[in-house]
């Protein structure tokens, strides 16, 4: 079930980058897209009752939860804010050279 919502939040984003027509609004589909994906990634590492990742006395033979999908998600949030700041600042220089965030006009623009 939480495999569905993770798909159903991916599908929300995708809706927003392919049916919005205001930049901003792009931005926010890719950004929920990047997340669902983040959380997906963290839920397949999870294992029910299981243990951090670190070797003490007496736990060697515990059930521990695989690190690997939260190494990943953590090096995809900080390349995700650099993407994050590019996106902004390519709509920033958007708005000042169109004066508009709608895509459409946008395109009449272009000449």
């Amino acid at each position: 079930m939480l495999f569905f919502l993770c798909f159903a939040l991916f599908l929300i984003g995708l809706y927003c980058v392919l049916i919005k027509k205001n930049l901003l609004k792009i931005v926010m589909g890719i950004i929920i897209m990047e997340y669902s994906v983040n959380l997906f990634l963290i839920m397949v590492g999870y294992k029910a009752g299981a243990v951090a990742p670190i070797v003490t006395a007496g736990v060697e033979k515990a059930n521990f939860v695989d690190p690997l999908p939260q190494a990943l998600v953590i090096t995809a949030i900080v390349i995700g804010i650099a993407t994050l700041a590019l996106m902004v600042a390519l709509c920033m220089r958007v708005y000042d050279r169109y004066k508009t965030f709608d895509i459409t006009k946008i395109r009449r623009l272009r000449g």
